[in-house]
């Protein structure tokens, strides 16, 4: 394989790309070329590009629609665009669209270049930054908290301002949240990463055990006593234990809690004699701990001691702008453990899965996009793939599916006219000719609905070009 950084030229004029072809390969670039915007689209289908160099005005496709539509199918190729009819309100919208630059024709052979130097300046500083994100997100233990949502970003920043400090710290949200996640990120951020992370349901235990699983016991403790015992305590000194479910704590063990926090000390179960401990305690609850408070069932200075940092994670409902990213982490964490290459969920299933209240929030996500890997048998999630529960919440039409809360005509409209669409491209054999004439629309009409909905894949190679020229003879169609 070359290292070469790789250019895309697209240029109507032939002599232009030429020069642009040699000087540019002089420069130790590869360089390929397209004489306008629908062949540059093509040329995407097959290759990667570092670079794409793009006149503003061309036939068919000008350099505005291109970039447009680069953006749309997240083409990630930095675009630099040419004219010879530059202004700065043109250079201003091509900017705004999302090229890097601008030049204007004509230009000399060191303009282009240096121009090209300063991009790649940019794309390597881009590449650097994403290397020590993910670095970073290691390091830090942050690789399965994955988000967009404003108050989890926050509480991620709050996560690496108090990992140093040995305050206790107080995690609540609903069950599946990821609240162990967030105990294991702030020990992982910690100086005290290389020591043990210990975790305890102490809603799990039952109550006679509990004591000793936390704190140990000597021999001859109680009946069944016949060995001494270290507990969770002893087994997470020097780094950090995580109390999940402290508001199933009993009473009495509360009062012992208490006193651990403010010695620093634990007792065996039938000894007298104290062991310090050096220990960051994080507590978790789905319970109200201050209504717990309240009404008695747990401990106001416990529950004070505990309260030092307190972080609230929002269920899933409240943060569905998550939904796809959490997705796309889980199809890339377990399709290999299947053998399976996924490269997406289809629109309906899609549907379905962003209007799920998730009740059982990341962790009912997490088990549904792991069944419907396990079952699926193709390379996208299918509605058909999803737990019962799920696929039942959506009315079904042959190849439509309407989620029962969309109450969207302009959605619905536009789902039914893909589907159209699609169903008379596959029965016609991608003859767009023939497939207007079934949907009762005007052929400019059909193309520029492939376009909008990307069924351009759809469409068999052959019948594309045999079609294209078909457009040529259509009046208004010579400027694209």
């Amino acid at each position: 394989m070359s290292n070469k950084l790789k250019i895309l030229v697209v240029d109507d004029e032939e002599n232009l790309r030429h020069w642009l072809k040699i000087i540019l390969t002089d420069a130790g670039y590869e360089v390929d070329e397209a004489q306008n915007g629908e062949a540059a689209l093509k040329k995407f289908e097959d290759n990667l590009y570092d670079f794409v160099l793009c006149d503003v005005r061309m036939p068919k496709m000008d350099g505005r629609e291109l970039l447009r539509e680069m953006r749309h199918r997240q083409i990630p190729a930095t675009v630099i665009m040419m004219s010879a009819y530059g202004t700065e309100e043109t250079a201003l919208e091509a900017m705004k669209m999302g090229a890097y630059d601008y030049i204007s024709k004509p230009f000399r052979q060191d303009e282009i270049l240096l121009v090209l130097r300063k991009a790649s300046e940019r794309e390597r500083l881009v590449q650097e930054n994403r290397i020590l994100k993910r670095q970073a997100i290691k390091e830090f233990g942050f690789q399965n908290l994955v988000t967009r949502n404003p108050a989890v970003q926050e509480i991620l920043q709050t996560v690496l301002k108090i990992a140093d400090y040995k305050t206790t710290v107080l995690i609540s949200g609903e069950s599946g949240t990821g609240k162990e996640l967030i105990a294991k990120a702030i020990h992982s951020s910690s100086s005290r990463k290389d020591q043990p992370f210990v975790a305890v349901n102490c809603g799990a235990i039952p109550e006679n055990l509990l004591e000793s699983e936390l704190f140990g016991h000597i021999r001859g403790s109680f009946t069944d006593a016949t060995y001494t015992k270290k507990g969770l305590f002893e087994e997470a000194d020097g780094g950090t234990i995580l109390l999940d479910e402290i508001g199933e704590l009993p009473s009495l063990l509360q009062v012992k809690l208490l006193r651990v926090l403010q010695e620093e000390e634990i007792r065996r179960v039938g000894d007298t004699k104290p062991i310090p401990i050096n220990i960051r305690v994080i507590a978790a609850t789905v319970r109200d701990l201050s209504e717990d408070v309240k009404s008695g069932r747990f401990r106001a200075d416990l529950f004070y001691r505990l309260n030092v940092l307190s972080i609230h994670l929002p269920p899933l409902r409240e943060r569905k702008e998550d939904i796809p990213i959490l997705i796309a982490h889980f199809l890339e964490k377990f399709a290999p453990r299947f053998n399976k290459q996924i490269k997406g969920v289809e629109k309906p299933a899609m549907e379905v899965l962003l209007n799920n209240e998730w009740n059982g929030n990341i962790r009912e996500l997490e088990n549904s996009i792991e069944r419907a890997i396990a079952l699926t048998e193709t390379d996208t999630i299918q509605i058909t793939d999803l737990p019962p529960y799920l696929s039942a919440k959506a009315d079904t039409h042959p190849g439509i599916f309407i989620p029962q809360q969309e109450l969207s005509i302009k959605k619905i409209s536009e789902q039914v006219e893909f589907e159209l669409i699609r169903r008379a491209l596959e029965r016609t054999g991608g003859n767009r000719t023939k497939a207007a004439r079934l949907l009762e629309i005007s052929h400019r009409a059909l193309i520029y609905k492939i376009k909008e909905y990307g069924l351009d894949k759809a469409i068999p190679k052959g019948l594309k070009s045999e079609e294209s020229e078909e457009l040529m003879d259509e009046p208004g169609t010579k400027e694209g």
